[in-house]
């Protein structure tokens, strides 16, 4: 059996295989040159002191030990299966497709957006102010919304599914073995297209179909049971129907409310995108003027409670850009990704607070449970309104923000369609602005250097997760009141990221192989 070396390491130091090899052979009495094989099998840094260290977590194989075969994944062929339609191709809808295979099923993905290359195309015109499509953008498209992102593959829901398989998975279709054993693994919008194109090639390889520029328009529902779905003219049936189409979909909780099946509104969580230089973060955190070429950019994880209302950041990206995320021309919306190295001089992330149901109980009346959806649109087409030509998106200085006064003028940032002043607080609600400046003043005394004129707020995070949820039963993960539909991932409001939607997909999926047994 390998032996399990910790070792509390200076960056340096960590980075260097031999040092820590021969460090792990006098750990444990040996000579160096009797290790066969030493694993990185966990990594993480503390920064809480002025030198900051590095946990590493190593297995050591001494020679003659067996040393752990590679990861293989064999997906059996599916030609002429019993057929299951997966609407969306985010990681909910390709890891169901993926166990669905692993079951003996086979998936008919339907896409409403385009393949990747194409996507890329889409996407640059976005950047450069040119028209979006309403199907092609950072939202939609193949791989979903996590495609053209960081790439943050930490999840809290590990409980839900095998985590590890989920990682090893991303592994073999093309993510470095780093993601096994970072504390905070992820990938990168440089690396994320190739790995999406991998899987969807395995997919085919193994039977299953994958059909672009499918938007469903219509649910064919019979005695209580989804039987397919419609794109335009076409019917597409199958055993089941996965509904893993993201938390932008809104034209798919429109039909879904307008056919009677049931939805619940909940709470979710809006507010800015605070980008700040990266070597102003990389300062605060490691307690240096320059972080040294041995440590990653650094990032943070904030949250406060502000007279009762959360007020968190999310999707820190450090090294990163911020990206025009809107999924019409009418709305302003901005998002984050980095590249796998995170080299940008720049770190921003989400700075939001939640919204709870009785923040758009007024439109309840007119919108029922799509109350908080149409609240979210208001939202961004307000943000719209506020903001330049095209993509511009309105801006601030976070110092200004937080002081209620205008920016005259905004630092550089990296968010390529470009930024205008605004006095952002005049014109969102109101809960949000106050929640967002006391939440901003709590950060700053934790963060010293946090609130300063040289960070800006860009509007507006609106789609951390969606307003609406799907129901579906505990024990089968079905609709309760349409059988043979099975809701998954974001869109549906049963996960939050990358990982946690995979893992929920793979659920979905054996559920969907006990269904239809």
């Amino acid at each position: 059996m390998p032996k399990l070396v910790t070792l509390v390491l200076a960056p340096r130091q960590a980075a260097d295989a031999k040092f820590y090899t021969s460090l792990a052979a006098r750990r444990m009495g040996i000579r160096e040159d009797e290790i066969a094989l030493v694993r990185v099998v966990k990594r993480s840094i503390d920064a809480r002191q002025r030198q900051v260290k590095v946990n590493l977590s190593l297995e050591v194989y001494v020679d003659r030990e067996p040393q752990p075969a590679p990861v293989h994944f064999d997906y059996p062929s599916v030609e002429g299966r019993t057929e299951v339609v997966i609407v969306g191709s985010g990681p909910a809808g390709l890891f169901a497709a993926l166990r669905l295979i692993e079951l003996g099923l086979r998936p008919v993905i339907l896409e409403r957006g385009r393949d990747v290359s194409a996507r890329k195309r889409d996407i640059a015109q976005i950047n450069r102010n040119g028209a979006v499509d309403p199907d092609s953008n950072y939202a939609f498209g193949e791989g979903g919304a996590g495609t053209f992102s960081d790439g943050k593959l930490f999840t809290r829901s590990k409980k839900r599914g095998d985590y590890n398989k989920a990682l090893q998975t991303l592994v073999f279709h093309g993510a470095t073995p780093e993601i096994l054993f970072e504390s905070h693994p992820h990938i990168g919008t440089d690396k994320l297209p190739r790995i999406m194109q991998n899987i969807r090639q395995t997919i085919l390889d193994a039977g299953g179909l994958f059909r672009f520029e499918s938007r469903v328009t219509d649910l064919i529902l019979a005695d209580g049971r989804i039987r397919g779905v419609c794109c335009g003219g076409e019917r597409i049936e199958g055993a089941a129907v996965v509904l893993a189409t993201g938390h932008s979909a809104r034209d798919i909780y429109e039909l879904l409310h307008r056919r009677g099946v049931r939805l619940e509104a909940k709470p979710f969580a809006m507010g800015v995108r605070i980008e700040h230089p990266q070597a102003l973060i990389d300062s605060i955190q490691y307690h240096c003027e320059t972080r040294g070429e041995y440590l990653p950019a650094a990032s943070y994880s904030l949250v406060s409670q502000e007279n009762g209302r959360g007020v968190y950041s999310f999707c820190m990206c450090p090294g990163g850009f911020i990206v025009p995320a809107m999924t019409d021309a009418a709305q302003s919306v901005v998002n984050g990704m980095s590249p796998s190295g995170r080299t940008s001089p720049y770190a921003n992330s989400g700075l939001v607070t939640e919204v709870r149901l009785g923040d758009f109980e007024p439109l309840r009346a007119e919108w029922g449970e799509l109350a908080g959806l149409k609240f979210q649109q208001q939202f961004e087409e307000l943000a719209r309104r506020e903001g330049g030509e095209h993509q511009i998106a309105p801006a601030q200085r976070v110092a200004d923000f937080v002081a209620g006064r205008a920016s005259g003028s905004l630092p550089r940032t990296s968010y390529i369609p470009g930024i205008i002043p605004s006095r952002l607080d005049r014109w969102m609600p109101d809960f949000i602005a106050r929640s967002l400046r006391q939440g901003l003043t709590t950060f700053g005394r934790r963060m010293r250097g946090y609130v300063t004129n040289e960070a800006v707020v860009v509007g507006v995070e609106s789609r951390t997760s969606t307003p609406v949820r799907i129901p579906r039963d505990p024990a089968t993960l079905m609709h309760p009141g349409i059988e043979g539909l099975f809701p998954a991932g974001e869109g549906a409001g049963y996960a939050g990221g990358i990982i946690s939607a995979a893992l929920d997909g793979e659920r979905v999926a054996e559920k969907i192989k006990e269904f239809i047994r």
